[in-house]
């Protein structure tokens, strides 16, 4: 691996894919992977537990989730390969880590894709309540696997209005609410007041307390930004695309998450959303608009697929990248007649089976464990990011990589806050006996991970050994 940046173009010849993604895909992509099923659905029980203040929680992470990204862009534009996160771990920390992120956004992925589907079974259950989640589950799981299998043009094409459909809607939804708010039309008029924010035992309802223990949820709202990393290796122009994609992210947030959230919060108090219950679905309900609820439940549901379609494509190239360091079976490094990872997304998508399985067994409870085992395997990702951020700084600064065109603003001290608040979130995930329970699955992964990277050592001592010229750009 050299320490001049690589072209891109050859890069992707020597990976295999096609570079399939245009621009359109990768922005819309980009905007899409901000707004997810963490917003629709999972804003419920977090308005239950914070109130309106979880309209400031979402700004906060959502500043973090900005240095994140910038952290990711300068690495990206450094070296653009479709491995990400994790080959900078492995160049920037060694090998334990990049094979340790690799498998650990893997898992990421396959539980937010459990976590997707239980959405998407109970968002039909709005028009179907005969239907058991479990069927549902299996029949998306099954259609969009066999989309992910044709090629990327097609994944990318899918995702791209997926997204539009997100976009268009929540815009739709902020000028409805707005429009409540200014004219007073519909039952929800005679309510809607921007002083709901606060009317109702004030903006900290349950206490600062109370709100920060929603971060962890809100954290998970964020999960996918970071998918544009894993879509440089596929893109036609990453030096022209994944900056734009990722500088536009300030305003996504503020847009769909900030403002969303506040004009919701403000058209129908706080006290009337639900844990289960979408609070779009619920607000639209309540404005009384024919067929509003339902537009909006097949809006969300729409989310939910595009997160679980991005899930199969990302953990399937996760799964080639590892096998191509030697880290998983060498059969995932084959690539099918569409070039695509068609073994790495098959296994994947087993996987993700499980949660069929959980929306069987346990459906009402199917959700929140999987989304507590995302969001901690989220973290470790970031932190990856993050750390790997400040070590190629590092690196820059003494002379030994180049600088890399899309240099993140604040440098390293922006990484430096955003790794100091993502140990806080895993702080409140510990102390929360409800989200305790994914620091154990954790714990048995991170033991399970660890037995292989002994077996590894012991039958290919090579794989995990850093290399000479590795060791001299890190110091």
């Amino acid at each position: 691996m050299t320490s001049a940046q690589v072209d891109t173009s050859e890069q992707a010849s020597e990976e295999g894919y096609e570079r399939g993604l245009g621009s359109r895909q990768v922005q819309m992509i980009a905007i899409g992977g901000a707004i997810g099923v963490g917003l629709f659905l999972g804003a419920g029980a977090n308005i239950a537990k914070a109130g309106p203040s979880l309209i400031l929680m979402y700004a906060l992470a959502g500043a973090i989730v900005f240095f994140i990204m910038r952290a990711l862009g300068e690495l990206l534009l450094y070296r653009p390969v479709s491995g990400s996160f994790a080959e900078y771990s492995r160049e920037f920390l060694g090998p334990f880590f990049g094979y340790f992120t690799g498998w650990t956004y893997w898992l990421m992925w396959v539980v937010t894709g459990m976590a997707e589907l239980t959405a998407a079974a109970i968002y039909v259950n709005y028009w179907f309540p005969a239907i058991p989640q479990w069927v549902t589950a299996l029949v998306f799981l099954v259609i969009l696997f066999g989309v992910n299998l044709i090629s990327v043009k097609l994944f990318g094409e899918l995702e791209f209005w997926f997204s539009m459909v997100k976009v268009t809607a929540l815009i739709g939804m902020i000028v409805i609410g707005l429009g409540v708010l200014t004219f007073g039309f519909s039952s929800a008029g005679d309510t809607a007041a921007v002083a709901n924010l606060w009317q109702f035992d004030g903006f900290f309802p349950k206490g600062i307390g109370s709100s920060l223990m929603t971060l962890q949820g809100v954290m998970f709202a964020y999960l996918a930004v970071e998918l544009v990393g894993v879509t440089a290796g596929e893109s036609e122009n990453p030096e022209k695309t994944l900056p734009k994609a990722i500088n536009t992210l300030p305003w996504r947030i503020a847009l769909f998450y900030v403002g969303a959230l506040t004009v919701i919060l403000c058209v129908v108090k706080w006290t009337e959303f639900a844990p289960g219950v979408s609070p779009f679905v619920a607000a639209f309900a309540k404005i009384g608009i024919p067929a509003g609820a339902g537009i909006v439940n097949f809006v969300v549901l729409t989310a939910a697929l595009s997160s679980c379609n991005s899930g199969m494509y990302s953990t399937g190239r996760m799964l080639r990248t590892l096998a191509d360091n030697g880290e998983a079976p060498r059969g995932f490094q084959k690539l099918s007649a569409t070039r695509t990872p068609a073994l790495g997304i098959t296994v994947s998508v087993l996987f993700m089976g499980i949660g069929v399985v959980l929306n069987y067994v346990v459906p009402e409870k199917a959700f929140g464990y999987v989304t507590s085992v995302a969001t901690a395997a989220g973290i470790w990702t970031w932190l990856m990011i993050l750390i790997s951020h400040v070590l190629y700084r590092r690196a820059v600064v003494a002379g030994r990589l180049p600088a890399s065109s899309f240099p993140a603003p604040g440098g390293a001290v922006c990484s430096w806050i955003a790794i100091v608040f993502l140990l806080f979130v895993t702080g409140l995930i510990a102390y929360d006996a409800d989200s305790r329970v994914c620091l154990y699955v954790m714990a048995g992964w991170a033991a399970a991970l660890g037995a292989g990277w002994a077996v590894l050592r012991t039958r290919n001592p090579e794989v995990t050994r850093r290399s000479e010229p590795e060791l001299e750009k890190v110091g």
